[in-house]
This record gives C-alpha cells, structure tokens and sequence, in this order.
C-alpha cells in the first residue's frame, strides 16, 4: 500500500473507461476515497458502483466544488485525465483546435484555480496530469492533440516548479500506445507509431504508483521513451528527420 494515498480524498477525471478507470480502481484499491467524473454519467456510475466510489458526471472544468463536497470538504488528489484525441494538420477547423485546447490544457488550469489557493494554505496537494509521450515528442496525423499535450505538459511542468516548496506535488504521466478507445480512434497513424508497444491501462496506473512512492515529477510508462526524448533534445535535426521518415511511411500507406 501507498501511504501516501491511504485515505485520500482523490477525484479522477475522465474516469468512465481505458486509464482514467484503471487510476480510480487502482486508487481505490490503495484506500483512498475517490470521485470518478466522466461526461458519460452512466459509464462513471458504473466505475464508481464497481470500487465503492462517488460518481460525480459533468465537464471536467466544472466538478472541482461537487466533487469537494462529495469528498467531505477536502480534495487531496486531482487526477487531470480528461483528455481529447484530436487528428488532423493545421487544416483542422478552428473548432477542433479550440475544444482540444479547451480540454486538454484548460481544464487543467481551471482545475488547479480552484484547487492551489486551499492547498497552498494548508501545504500539501498533489496534482496528476495524464499528458502523453507526444507532450515530450509529437504524434503524426495529429496536430491538434500533439500541440495541446505539449500545452498540459508546459503546465505540470510549470506547477511542479512554481510550488513545489510550498507543498506542492505534480506528476505528469506520458504514455505512449495504451489499449483504450482512444488508440482505436487514431486509425493507420496509431497502428504504425503506437499499437506495437501499446500497454494496458492498468499498466499506466503501476507506473503512477510508483512514481508517487519515488515522488518523481515525470512518469514514462514505456521507459524509451527517456531516450527519445534526450534524442529530440540533443540532435533535433536528427530527430525530426526520422519523424519525417515515419510520416511518409504513414504517407504511402494510406
């Protein structure tokens, strides 16, 4: 058991299904007392019904005060896992890139607005951001989604750095593949880059654990992905031609 998370007031958005539910089982299963939002009402009663939890539906920028409520007046724990798996180029319509902003980053930042000011009064919160390995790298057929994951992790990153002396814990987790609904939507781009070393939702949520008993700030469920990201950084010419080299792979399959 993590002692860190025993009895925890702990909310889990996005939580109807893939890693959203295995975070809120997996929270469940350590003691804590948890909170599963998803759009979906039926799909979070569900989750919450199968863990003894409270199911709180709705936008996730929204619950921050209902799910407070439903905890008994103290959120411990915010799990940002919401998120929207947005294809498409610069092309896209304005409103595909809105709504993955307004998704992906934020409700993120509206989240943390509501929740830092108690926080910081008493100390300790920690802050959970479900980003991705394209918020390190990027994701072909995909730039709605790889620009706002670059976006939520900037903020964790900002969070973690900004408040970490007053209490203050943030983990970003960046998979890559993880078998849910959202891998299936990726289509040929998602079978070529992601589906061969894709993991399952519980998976990420192991690697969650750890990282919070080791209190790392950046979670890699798929370890390589350190090494790409070193790659990008010291040879970024290197890097992006090999991206390219995917790209035209995905190109010539379609």
């Amino acid at each position: 058991m993590v002692e860190a998370v025993q009895g925890a007031g702990v909310v889990v958005t996005g939580a109807g299904g893939g890693i959203g539910a295995a975070l809120a089982r997996r929270f469940a299963a350590e003691g804590a007392r948890v909170v599963v939002n998803d759009l979906d009402a039926a799909k979070a009663a569900a989750v919450a019904d199968e863990i003894g939890a409270v199911a709180v539906p709705g936008d996730a920028s929204a619950i921050v005060a209902e799910a407070r409520d439903a905890l008994g007046g103290t959120i411990d724990v915010y799990c940002a896992n919401a998120g929207l798996g947005s294809g498409g180029t610069e092309a896209a319509d304005e409103k595909v890139w809105e709504l993955a902003w307004d998704v992906n980053v934020m409700a993120h930042v509206r989240a943390a607005h509501e929740l830092l000011p108690g926080w910081l009064e008493r100390g300790s919160g920690r802050f959970v951001s479900t980003v991705s390995a394209a918020g390190l790298l990027t994701m072909i057929g995909a730039a709605p989604y790889s620009v706002t994951k670059h976006g939520a992790y900037a903020f964790a990153e900002w969070l973690s750095l900004t408040y970490r002396h007053r209490g203050l814990k943030v983990h970003a987790i960046c998979p890559q593949g993880v078998r849910t609904d959202m891998l299936d939507a990726t289509g040929s781009a998602g079978d070529i880059v992601l589906r061969p070393t894709a993991i399952e939702p519980d998976d990420v949520a192991d690697a969650l654990f750890k990282g919070i008993e080791e209190d790392r700030f950046l979670i890699l469920p798929h370890p390589e992905v350190a090494g790409y990201y070193r790659a990008r950084a010291a040879e970024p010419d290197r890097w992006l031609t090999n991206m390219n080299h995917i790209q035209q792979k995905w190109e010539a399959g379609r």
